[in-house]
Order: C-alpha cells, then structure tokens, then sequence
C-alpha cells in the first residue's frame, strides 16, 4: 500500500511538471528573434458600423494621457488640466486677450489673478472651433441694479454663441436672460446661481457649427454645467445671439475667439482656460 502511495506522489509530481514546467522555465527570457507579444485586442469581430475599426481593435489609437486638474474651492483657485490652454492665470498675464473693437492691449484692471470688467469688450487672440471652456465669475457682493442691471456680463463663444452672465439669485428677470441661459433662446434647466460675491463656475463643451457653402450643415451645440450642475444638454442654438432678434448663420460662425461682455456692470472673472477637441483617433 506504501509503495503505491509512493508511486502515486510521483506520478503527480511529474504531470505538474509538465504543465507548469520548472521553476527556472518560469522566470526565461523569450528565445533571441522571438515574435513579440501581440498587442490586447481582437480582429475576429465585426466592423463597427462607420467601417473604420473592429470591434475591440488592436491596432485603434491609444487616447493621449492627460493629468486632470483641481476643483477650485472659494478663494482657492484650482488647476487645470495638463493640455488646457490657460486664458487666464494666477498672475497678470493677459497677453491671451485684445480689445474686441480695435484690438490693441487690454485695460480692464486686474489684481493678483481677478479680471475686472471695464470699457468695451474683451475677446482672446487666439480663435477656436469645438472646445472645453472653463470660465470662474463673481457679480459683487454689495447688490447694485436689479433685473438685467444685476452684475450683467457674458460669455460669448466663437464671438458670437453667449452663456448669459448674471446675478441671478433672488433676482426675477426674463428666463432666456438669466445666468447660463443661452441669452434670448434657451433659459437654463434650472437656477443654481450662488449667493452675490460667492465664486461660480461654468463649464462649456461647445461643438462649432459646420457649413456647406452658404448653408448649414449642424447647428452650434453647447452643454453647460453651471457650479457643476447641467443646465444645457447638446443644446443647439437658433443662430447667433442678439438683443430683440434672431439673426441667422453664415459661414463665418464656423470659428472664432472668446469673448467677455462689458454689460457696464462690475463683474470679476478669473481661473479661464481652454481645451480644443479634435475628433476621435485624431492624433
């Protein structure tokens, strides 16, 4: 019985052996002109249906690696991600912006990272299809006005597509024009406008509209969070935004700055940076 028992343990021995091989086979280096390993991925499945890739394709671009920034919280400014271009700093750098009639150097004041609002309105240099825009604003804390002469600004994409700025809390105006409304068409979904003097933040995924010609192919489309709260989903506009109209596309609404509105109110702007988006796969 012994000896069977014996027998038994080798033969058991030598099967895991061959299975798992020795332990020095465990820790060999590939044979010298080896394949290398293939990357993750399958080629055995379908195309997905624009034709460009299968389903789970090995050979699909890895998307770039970015590092996320940092939540703002009160006076403490965050950071932004590590692609963004940063519009507006900590510093006194606003080498970013012009004067939006005329060009020429910007003279709203500016103190230790906050953007005041003065004479005229602002717009970046640089000009800008679809994006990721991140905008910090205050009204003053000492309410002046009421209505639309409540802490009246605006975030104007392309130049032309404008996020309503505005001390909306407590203050019953028209709903198109309330803050991070998309002024004269779209109210937001809801109000979540901070208290007079309270930092608020809008975050702006705009797509760009696209033409064929003198026609329109896609509308401009934009969603907003407003103190991380949506209040536009893929929302398109009608046109670009007006007081008392609505004036319809043309073909230069394809790209343009960003620009701040001098409404003839105060209000501070700070922590403002930009992504551009390309398309999926796009180097």
């Amino acid at each position: 019985m012994r000896k069977f028992q014996f027998i038994s343990r080798l033969l058991v021995a030598a099967a895991c052996s061959a299975l798992l091989g020795s332990p020095a086979s465990w820790a060999a280096e590939p044979a010298a002109g080896a394949a290398p390993a293939a990357k993750p991925g399958h080629t055995d499945t379908p195309m997905q249906p624009n034709g460009k890739w299968h389903v789970h394709d090995p050979d699909r671009p890895r998307p770039p690696v970015v590092t996320p920034g940092e939540f703002s919280n009160g006076n403490k400014v965050g950071k932004p991600p590590s692609d963004a271009i940063v519009l507006l700093g900590t510093g006194k750098d606003l080498s970013a912006w012009e004067h939006k009639e005329g060009g020429g150097p910007v003279t709203w004041p500016m103190k230790k990272g906050v953007l005041q609002t003065g004479k005229g309105g602002i717009q970046t240099k640089q000009t800008f299809t679809d994006f990721q825009l991140h905008v910090e604003w205050a009204s003053p804390k000492k309410v002046l006005g009421e209505g639309q002469g409540r802490g009246n600004s605006g975030v104007f994409l392309l130049g032309n597509f404008e996020i309503q700025v505005l001390d909306s809390f407590n203050n019953d105006t028209y709903a198109d024009g309330q803050a991070s409304g998309m002024y004269g068409q779209y109210p937001p979904l809801v109000n979540v406008s901070r208290p007079p003097g309270k930092w608020q933040t809008y975050d702006i995924v705009f797509k760009a509209p696209r033409f064929k010609g003198e026609k329109v192919e896609s509308p401009a489309m934009v969603t907003v969070l407003h103190n991380g709260v949506v209040t536009h989903a893929g929302t398109a506009y009608f046109g670009p935004t007006s007081w008392k109209e609505n004036p319809p596309y043309k073909p230069q609404h394809a790209s343009g700055p960003i620009a701040l509105q001098d409404h003839g109110n105060p209000v501070s702007y700070r922590n403002i940076w930009i992504r551009p988006l390309k398309n999926y796969d796009e180097p």
